[in-house]
């Protein structure tokens, strides 16, 4: 299933223009599947904290429509994990950068220190 959710989001990703919500229709998934995952992955990215992201969920449809509830859970967690991985991958580079400044001014301070007692 997890390998399955990749390909997916891979997919999306390269199909560039082509909407979502379009392209599980080209791939072969029922309408119902892909209006679940389209607002299940708003959803996602608004608990992940995307500003731009709403919450969006036809309940009435998610409880009686099982393609539906299948495709916003799928979107849901897909799309929240994608958000929460970026956020982690950004988090990891900004500390890295203040690793790295943290250590030019120490070598600075070296050198300079060197430079002075000579």
């Amino acid at each position: 299933m997890w390998r399955s959710a990749i390909l997916l989001c891979a997919v999306m990703v390269l199909s560039g223009c082509q909407s979502t919500h379009q392209d599980l229709l080209a791939k072969g998934y029922p309408p119902a599947f892909a209006d679940g995952f389209v607002d299940g992955c708003s959803s996602g990215r608004q608990a992940a904290g995307v500003i731009t992201g709403e919450f969006r969920k036809n309940v009435p449809r998610y409880l009686k429509d099982r393609q539906y509830a299948q495709g916003w859970e799928d979107g849901f967690r897909q799309c929240k994990a994608m958000r929460e991985n970026e956020d982690l991958r950004d988090y990891k580079e900004r500390r890295w950068d203040d690793r790295d400044r943290a250590w030019q001014r120490e070598k600075d301070r070296d050198a300079a220190r060197a430079y002075r007692s000579q």
